[in-house]
C-alpha cells in the first residue's frame, strides 16, 4: 500500500472507539473518529475517507440516514454496524448502498478483516481490472477463468445477483425474487438447495467462492486467483 488508507469510524460509545481506532492503526491505516451522526455527511464530503464504519444507532443522527447521504454523492465502502440482529433484514433490504454490516459484539479483528475486505474489492472493482467470471445474460452462458460453467436457469440468476456485487450479503428472499422472475412463493430450503448446487459447481472449477452467512443468506467474493491464472472480463 504506497498510501495508508484513511478510515472513519463513527461510534458514540469512547472504548468501543477506542478499540476499534487503536486495531485499525496498528493495522497501518490512518483512522479519523466521530462521536456523533450529526455533521458526519458534511465530514466525509470534505475529507473523503477511504472506507467508514457507521454504527446504526448514534445521536445527532442515525446511521442508515447518514449512509442515504453519502450515497447522494459518493460510492466510499460503507461498513455499517449494529447491536440489533432484526436491523439486518433493514440494511439489505432497504438498498442503502452500505456494502457490508458488522454484529456487536464482535472481534476487533474480525472488523480489520473486513475493512481490508472492502478496500480489496474497491481495487479489483476499479476500472481496468477484471473478475474470473463473464456472464451471457442473452445466453444464459457462464465462463469462470475461461471455463464453461454448465448451469440451470435458475442457477444462471443466483450466480448473475450476487456477482453484480461481490461481498455484499443478499437476503434469500433477494436471492428468491432474482431466480425466480414470476414472483411464485418458494421455501428458503429450495434457494439454499439451489445454491449448494451452484457452489458444488463452481468448487469443480476453483476454490469456492459462495460464503453462508449464518441466518442471513449468501455472499460471493472471489478468492485473489493464483499466480498465472486468468480472467474474464464481466
Amino acid at each position: 500500500m504506497s498510501a495508508a488508507a484513511h478510515i472513519l469510524v463513527v461510534e458514540d460509545e469512547p472504548k468501543l472507539a477506542a478499540l476499534l481506532r487503536d486495531y485499525l492503526i496498528a493495522a497501518e491505516y490512518r483512522v479519523s473518529v466521530l462521536a456523533s451522526g450529526a455533521g458526519t455527511v458534511d465530514w466525509v464530503r470534505e475529507h473523503v475517507p477511504d472506507a467508514i464504519l457507521l454504527d446504526v444507532m448514534l445521536p445527532g443522527a442515525d446511521g442508515l440516514s447518514i449512509c442515504r447521504g453519502i450515497r447522494t454523492f459518493s460510492t466510499i465502502p460503507i461498513l455499517m454496524v449494529t447491536a440489533r440482529v432484526d436491523e439486518i433484514d433493514r440494511l439489505l433490504g432497504l438498498e442503502l448502498g452500505a456494502d457490508d454490516y458488522i454484529c456487536k459484539p464482535f472481534s476487533p479483528r474480525e472488523v480489520v478483516a473486513r475493512v481490508r475486505a472492502v478496500l480489496r474489492r474497491m481495487r479489483a472493482d476499479a476500472p481496468g481490472t477484471t473478475t474470473p467470471i463473464a456472464l451471457d445474460n442473452e445466453r444464459f452462458e457462464a465462463r469462470v477463468r475461461g471455463r464453461a460453467l454448465a448451469l440451470t436457469p435458475v442457477e444462471f440468476r443466483l450466480l448473475d445477483k450476487l456477482a453484480a456485487q461481490p461481498g455484499r450479503v443478499f437476503s434469500r428472499q433477494q436471492l428468491m425474487d432474482a431466480a425466480y422472475r414470476d414472483h411464485r412463493v418458494v421455501s428458503d430450503r429450495t434457494v439454499d438447495s439451489h445454491v449448494k448446487n451452484l457452489r458444488r459447481k463452481l468448487a469443480e472449477l476453483g476454490p469456492d467462492p459462495i460464503a453462508s452467512v449464518y441466518g442471513v443468506g449468501y455472499r460471493l467474493e472471489w478468492p485473489a486467483p493464483a499466480e498465472g491464472d486468468g480472467a474474464s472480463t464481466r
